[in-house]
């Protein structure tokens, strides 16, 4: 295995240029997926490698991860394996395991805790909750609550009829390309690598986008659905938790508003501008393309390698 197995670890590094050069020069929805595919790529392949140091790292100590028929002195011998790394991966895959579950777990708490909020409402597709706080958020579906759009009543007395429908629009384009997930999967990644940190800013802003260029086509007006963006943003409170696409305010707001005032990007994959922005563009994700592949076949690699040796090792 050697050096190649702590390649993955550090791969990551190779997706930051994509991650902002790719909102400029891709239709949001393009950029969304193949950020959060170079992201779930990394990220699994990080924390596979990581479990592979705790195994070859700990397999001369005593209750190490290796099996109970592999316990055989020549077999362990026989395992490479270091010291320091292995003791240093232990409390690391630990750290991931457990701040992916809290992850997981909090996003599963906040749902119920909104659906809760929501019982004795009609089950229609918009609930409208009496609150002085303005807010405006993407709810999926329970087992056995729809989808829902939540609304406070300080964001639609905030906003003009024209403006509740173009924001109404976007948090449905939210629930009908199912954002959450994509949310989920990009904050789980960023837990399982902090160099991964980039590509969930990234995604959060390309869904974001994907949902205000979805609400631009079905008002018919993008001049409109920038100012109700812009509108409903800037006074919104943050949503329930990041996985929940929510209306908030941030940096990102002004880069969202001028993109909603200037032609509608185009939708094929790789119909990149003939400029140095869009040349750096190509260079950037065939770079993160290639991180991610090395980051693949290093992690193979070393799991092949170490599955080779203990075949080899293990007395019949």
């Amino acid at each position: 295995m050697g050096f190649f197995v702590l390649l993955p670890l550090v791969l990551p590094l190779t997706s930051w240029p994509v991650a902002r050069l790719t909102e400029r020069n891709l239709h949001p929805r393009t950029a969304t997926w193949l950020l959060l595919t170079l992201g779930t790529v990394l990220a699994v392949c990080s924390t596979l490698c990581l479990w592979l140091l705790v195994v070859v790292g700990t397999a001369q100590l005593p209750g190490n991860p290796l099996p109970d028929e592999w316990s055989d002195p020549e077999v362990r011998a026989a395992v490479p394996y270091d010291m320091l790394l292995g003791m240093a991966s232990l409390p690391a895959l630990a750290a991931v395991l457990v701040s992916c579950g809290r992850t997981l777990s909090r996003h599963l708490r906040v749902q119920r805790q909104v659906r809760r909020s929501l019982e004795g409402l009609p089950h229609s597709t918009v609930a409208v909750l009496p609150d002085e706080a303005p807010y405006a958020f993407a709810l999926p579906a329970g087992r056995r609550e729809p989808a829902r759009v939540v609304v406070s009543t300080a964001m639609l007395d905030a906003l003009t009829p024209d403006e509740r429908r173009a924001l109404l629009a976007h948090e449905r384009a939210h629930l009908a390309a199912r954002h959450h997930r994509l949310l989920l999967l990009a904050e789980l990644a960023a837990h399982a690598n902090p160099f991964l940190l980039p590509l969930r800013t990234a995604v959060a802003f390309g869904v974001e986008r994907w949902a205000d260029e979805e609400a631009a086509r079905r008002v018919a007006d993008r001049r409109l659905t920038a100012r109700a963006v812009g509108k409903a943003a800037l006074i919104a409170r943050d949503g329930p938790t990041r996985t929940v696409p929510a209306v908030s305010g941030g940096g990102q707001v002004p880069r969202r508003v001028q993109a909603l005032l200037t032609p509608a990007p185009t939708t094929r994959v790789w119909d990149l501008p003939a400029t140095p922005s869009g040349l750096l563009a190509g260079l950037a994700t065939w770079l993160a393309a290639a991180g991610a592949a090395t980051s693949a076949l290093s992690s193979a690699n070393a799991a092949i390698a170490l599955v080779l040796i203990l075949q080899a090792a293990t007395p019949l």
